[in-house]
């Protein structure tokens, strides 16, 4: 065996070792702490890599001198030996010389418990976030010492919070001083965090007690046998489980203790054969029971009886009444705050599908409002639009070029779509609405076969780009997915586009004309029939539209456009026909009440629309011309 000197500065880490060594080499978490803590505490720059050597099972000792080394088995049973701190070599030792420190996952733990200290005043920034991200993950008391040393030399403002933060998480836990404990519970006032309530929550934990007179200790509230929460069963179950009642016996245990005590074909003086009913085997069990054969029944009178004797309370677990007092406060602001946030969120959600309803149903006012057409292939634009996006995408693989290309070739292939349509079919149908429904919804189901023999029924994926992934979060109830921001904000486009061409072009001019009038606007020679045409297919050229942005988040199959016709036509009517702000005021009432009864029946989605439905229909039969009426063909006059 070869041993070569170390040097000065191994020599340091080598007595902390070998002070250790005892505890060290036998590997016993009762034991081990110091030998941990005076590594961790020691203030040395090596310690750390020493630690990590160790927890990771590459320490090993030499019997003859106790000494610490890194070692790399050579040939055979000759292993060379290095310095844990430098890697220098240390010269070569046979396998039976050495003993291989491991540590069992007890030892393993308290090991990276002390390594936090070192990775939370990392250079790394990196290394500091995946500190604290470990220690949110897994906290333990331990890592509370070491997260507190590690805040003020903090340069980065961002982790400083976050480690501040998590000091006040883990002193919620952990902290032994009461008025420092309650100084963190306090801070934690208005934090929206999951972690704050898991933190706040174990420290309001109760356990039911049953007294005869009063109960010790902190009190959460007293109990009430007949409660909602509370039963005569209950009530007396825990009495039977504080020892302070008999169980009582069941029909099966009664049974069980007849058959175990029959005696020449009786039992207690009865004979087996009159024991088919209730009343003689409880006779007879009680019989047993007074010569003490068998625990003794308990009779409904006595159960009440016994309730009636003794209190109920929840209490606490923690017997400091000041820390469960400044949890219940915070838990309380908390719980104000997150039900305001929901509301937030839950109108942002209502928002978001009040601008999808918007963009399904614009075309829809445009083509029902102008020209009075109920259109049942509304929804089959919709899913062209779709379509034409997968199309693209398949040709133009840049996901954010293929969404800005498929934008207006869906409006072309829809707005040629319903051109065709309305010079085919819907100019022979004018004031035919009955024909005009029936035509339409023929073609509806030829246009999804259409779709289902070209694309199949498998639905096809329309990819959103990169920069549309993920949400917008304000904090952790609050947040709105990038693509519904998006679906806002294009309706919002459209929505102002719609208002320019009706007001400020020649074409919203003629359109308005022969809404309002159509015999006199012929007569100032516009041409009703085109008006009808173009109107016609500049609707069915945003529903192509529409399609594109809904197919960002929804299966692109053939019955698309299925799923939004219903809402796209209450809209338009609950709206007020034909008026592009009523189709606004539709699509924002009819988002917000879908969202609305959603979120008080979250688990039935259809009983949600089914009452919405109903909603609509009682309000048209207080409002028939919608929210805001429109004069003109479209509403009749």
């Amino acid at each position: 065996m070869t041993i070569s000197p170390k040097s000065s500065q191994a020599e340091t880490i080598q007595d902390i070792l070998n002070t250790h060594e005892a505890a060290i080499a036998k590997g016993s978490r009762k034991t081990i702490e110091p030998a941990i803590a005076a590594l961790r505490d020691s203030g040395l720059p090596e310690a750390q890599k020493i630690l990590e050597i160790w927890q990771a099972k590459e320490l090993w000792q030499r019997k003859a001198d106790k000494a610490f080394f890194t070692a790399e088995k050579d040939s055979g049973s000759t292993y060379n030996l290095f310095d844990v701190v430098t890697g220098a070599a240390e010269g070569q030792a046979d396998k039976k010389e050495l003993k291989q420190i491991k540590p069992n996952s007890g030892v393993r733990g308290l090991i990276g418990a002390a390594l936090v200290q070192f990775q939370l005043l990392d250079a790394d920034i990196d290394k500091r976030r995946e500190a604290l991200v470990a220690i949110g993950r897994d906290p333990n008391a331990s890592h509370l010492p070491a997260l507190r040393g590690a805040i003020d030399g903090e340069p980065d403002p961002q982790i400083k919070a976050e480690k501040i933060r998590l000091e006040r998480l883990l002193s919620v836990q952990y902290e032994t001083d009461t008025e420092a404990r309650i100084t963190a519970i306090q801070s934690l006032k208005g934090d929206l965090g999951v972690d704050a309530r898991a933190a706040l929550n174990p420290l309001l934990a109760t356990k039911r007690i049953a007294v005869l007179g009063e109960a010790e200790g902190n009190i959460a509230r007293e109990l009430e046998p007949g409660d909602d929460d509370f039963s005569q069963n209950e009530a007396y179950a825990l009495l039977v489980n504080s020892g302070l009642a008999q169980p009582v016996p069941s029909s099966d245990d009664i049974r069980n203790a007849l058959a175990a005590n029959i005696d020449q074909g009786s039992v207690a003086g009865i004979p087996t054969a009159q024991l088919s009913n209730e009343e003689t085997r409880l006779k007879a069990y009680n019989t047993l029971a007074e010569n003490g054969i068998v625990p003794p029944a308990i009779s409904a009178a006595e159960q009440r009886a016994l309730v009636a004797a003794h209190k109920y309370f929840e209490v606490y677990d923690i017997a400091d009444s000041r820390i469960t007092d400044a949890a219940q406060d915070t838990l309380d602001s908390i719980e104000l705050k997150v039900g305001m946030s929901q509301a937030i969120d839950l109108g942002l959600d209502g928002l978001s599908l009040a601008s999808i309803y918007f963009l399904a149903a614009i075309g829809l006012a445009i083509t029902f409002g102008v020209m009075g057409v109920i259109n049942m292939a509304h929804g089959e634009f919709i899913m062209m639009g779709a379509y034409t996006g997968y199309v693209v995408q398949q040709i133009i693989p840049d996901y954010t070029l293929s969404i800005i290309v498929a934008l207006p070739a869906a409006f072309a292939v829809t707005f040629a779509a319903g051109v065709a349509m309305e010079r085919l079919v819907i100019r022979f149908l004018y004031n035919r609405p009955l024909e005009t429904l029936l035509a339409t919804f023929g073609i509806s189901v030829a246009l999804q076969q259409l779709a289902k023999n070209i694309f199949g029924t498998q639905a096809r994926p329309l990819t959103s780009p990169a920069w549309l992934d993920g949400a917008l979060t304000f904090n952790d109830v609050v947040s709105i997915s990038y693509i519904r921001i998006a679906i806002f904000v294009l309706a919002l486009v459209f929505l102002v586009l719609f208002l320019f061409i009706m007001k400020r072009t020649r074409l919203g001019l003629e359109v308005r004309a022969v809404t309002q009038n159509p015999r006199m606007a012929s007569s100032m020679g516009i041409n009703p029939d085109r008006i009808n045409m173009l109107t016609f297919g500049l609707g069915s050229g945003i529903a192509g539209i529409a399609g594109v942005a809904i197919g960002l988040f929804a299966k692109v199959t053939s019955e698309l456009g299925s799923d939004y016709i219903v809402q796209s036509f209450m809209t338009v009517v609950v709206g007020g026909v034909g008026n592009i702000w009523g189709t606004l005021a539709g699509a924002a009432m009819i988002g917000g009440l879908q969202k609305g009864i959603e979120w008080m029946n979250p688990s039935n989605t259809l009983a949600a629309q089914t009452y919405m439905i109903v909603f609509i229909i009682i309000f048209i039969q207080f409002r028939p011309k919608g929210i805001i009426a429109l004069k003109g063909r479209a509403a009749g006059d």
